[in-house]
């Protein structure tokens, strides 16, 4: 596997597309960092770290809404790749939906949406967009 952030979306669009409650996904610091802002932002239910392993697996419990039974997440896109890094500096910071949805940023200090490097003014490497 070359682009885990790549496969740690994927493994949510799919648990999506098959209407699962819950996903378990191999864990790595970014992965969880990732998993704590979708988490704080609303689009997950809850998550769980689980130490199994060497690596240990993120158990996610994915959100829906009660009476349409759609998901909390629309869409996941993976921005900067192994091949293609996307790096964008505060000022030119990207506007998902408008700003309705969330840019997922690694940064010097650490893994934070775009709205928080935006008002730290620092830049970083774009990871993913959702909404």
């Amino acid at each position: 596997m070359t682009d885990p952030i790549a496969d740690y979306l994927t493994r949510l669009r799919n648990a999506i597309m098959a209407h699962h409650r819950v996903v378990n996904i191999p864990a790595s610091n970014l992965k969880k960092e990732i998993t704590k802002i979708l988490f704080e932002k609303g689009y997950i239910l809850n998550y769980k770290f689980i130490e199994d392993g060497p690596q240990g697996t993120i158990k996610v419990a994915l959100k829906y809404d009660p009476t349409t039974k759609q998901s909390a997440i629309k869409h996941l896109r993976r921005v900067s790749t192994p091949g293609l890094r996307q790096y964008t500096g505060y000022k030119d910071m990207p506007r998902v939906i408008n700003g309705l949805g969330i840019a997922i940023l690694s940064t010097s200090q650490g893994v934070m949406t775009d709205k928080e490097a935006t008002a730290q003014k620092i830049g970083g490497e774009v990871l993913c967009f959702v909404y």
